[in-house]
C-alpha cells in the first residue's frame, strides 16, 4: 500500500489538471478548427481577419480560424457549392440568392451595414440620372452593386441605360484615379482609399438616407456578415457562438484602436492611406461595424431582401430559415 500513497500527490494533480483543462493535450483538444472564406481585400470581408489573426482572437475563444481569400465570383460558387462550409463575406442578398436556387444556408450574424457610394471627375455627370449612356465601373457580381441599382431606380433612373464596365473589386480604385470610366461605384475600404489619393473626387448623391427610410420604415441596412450551411450550423451550435465571440472582440479592438488597426486592415498602403483608414474607423459612418446576431435583426433583413425582390435579384422572398434564429453570445 506503501507505493500507493507515494503516487497519490502525482495521481491528484493529473486529475486536477483534467478537470480543469489546464494540459496542453487538454487545451488543444478543446480548440475547434475552422476554414472561412473571404473576399480579397480591399473588401469588408476582408476588414477583421487580419485583426483576428494578428491579436490571435480566435486562439482567445478556442478557435483556430483559417482564412481563405477569394473574387467575388469564386466566392460565391465555392461556399455554394459547400466547397467552404462558412463565408465570412456573407452578404444577405447572396444568402437570399443562394436559398433561392435551392441551397441551404443560414445568416449566423451581421458585422456591417450598408454603405456605397458612386464617384465621378467628369464635370458633366451631376446626378446618377446623368449615367444613362454613359459608362459605369462597378463590381456586377456584388451586392452592394444590386444595392446601388435598387437606389438609382427609386430616384428614377433606368439603369438598363447605363453602360456597366464589369472588374473585381480590387480594381474599381485604379478605375477611378485613372478616370477611365465616366464614373465608379464602389464602398469602403476602397472609397477611403481612393479619397485619400484623389480628395477631389465628387460623390453622387443616391438619396440612400431618405429612400430608405421611406421604403422599410427605418435606417439600419444589415449587409454582410457570416454565414455557413445548415447542416454545419445545426452540428455547431457552440461554435457559432465562439466566431460569433471572435469578430466581437476583434470589432471593439478595431474600433478603440483605431490608429492601430488601420496598419492591420491594410498592410500595403502607404502613410497617407493609413491615416485615412484610422479616420474612417473612428468615424464609423461609413464603414458601418455594427454586430447583431440574426435573429436580433431579423425585421431589418427582411426588409433587404424585399429589396432584392425591388431590385429583380430573386424571384420571391427567401425562406425565414436562412436568417438562423438561435443566440449567438
Amino acid at each position: 500500500m506503501s507505493h500507493l500513497f507515494g503516487r497519490l500527490p502525482a495521481l491528484l494533480l493529473t486529475a486536477v489538471a483534467l478537470v480543469l483543462g489546464s494540459s496542453p493535450e487538454a487545451r488543444a483538444q478543446a480548440v475547434d478548427k475552422i476554414t472561412i472564406v473571404v473576399f480579397s481585400p480591399p473588401s469588408l470581408g476582408a476588414f477583421m481577419p487580419p485583426v483576428i489573426k494578428a491579436k490571435k482572437l480566435d486562439e482567445a475563444n478556442g478557435l483556430h480560424v483559417t482564412f481563405q481569400e477569394r473574387t467575388p465570383d469564386a466566392y460565391t460558387a465555392q461556399f455554394n457549392s459547400g466547397e467552404f462550409k462558412v463565408g465570412g463575406s456573407a452578404a444577405l442578398l447572396t444568402i437570399g440568392l443562394a436559398d433561392s436556387r435551392g441551397v441551404k444556408v443560414r445568416y449566423l450574424f451581421n458585422l456591417f451595414d450598408f454603405w456605397g457610394a458612386v464617384v465621378t471627375s467628369r464635370p458633366e455627370v451631376k446626378t446618377l440620372k446623368d449615367l444613362e449612356g454613359k459608362q459605369l465601373a462597378a463590381s456586377r457580381a456584388t451586392t452592394n452593386y444590386v444595392m446601388f441599382e435598387f437606389f438609382a431606380k427609386k430616384l428614377g433612373v433606368d439603369t438598363s441605360k447605363i453602360k456597366v464596365v464589369n472588374t473585381a473589386p480590387a480594381g474599381l480604385v485604379s478605375y477611378a484615379l485613372a478616370d477611365r470610366a465616366d464614373a465608379v461605384q464602389l464602398w469602403e475600404p476602397a472609397y477611403t482609399l481612393l479619397k485619400a489619393k484623389k480628395p477631389d473626387i465628387r460623390t453622387l448623391d443616391t438619396g440612400m438616407g431618405k429612400t430608405w427610410k421611406s421604403f422599410a420604415g427605418g435606417s439600419r441596412i444589415p449587409y454582410l456578415g457570416v454565414a455557413a450551411h445548415a447542416d454545419w450550423t445545426a452540428q455547431n451550435p457552440k461554435v457559432i457562438a465562439k466566431l460569433y465571440a471572435t469578430y466581437k472582440a476583434a470589432a471593439e479592438w478595431i474600433l478603440k484602436n483605431p490608429d492601430e488597426a488601420a496598419p492591420l486592415v491594410a498592410p500595403a498602403a502607404k502613410a497617407d492611406d493609413v491615416k485615412a483608414m484610422a479616420s474612417l474607423i473612428r468615424s464609423n459612418d461609413r464603414l458601418g461595424i455594427s454586430l447583431a446576431g440574426a435573429g436580433e435583426v431579423r425585421k431589418e433583413i427582411e426588409a433587404v431582401y424585399r429589396a432584392g425582390i425591388d431590385a429583380g435579384y430573386f424571384p420571391s422572398l427567401p425562406s425565414s430559415a436562412t436568417v438562423y434564429d438561435k443566440p449567438v453570445q
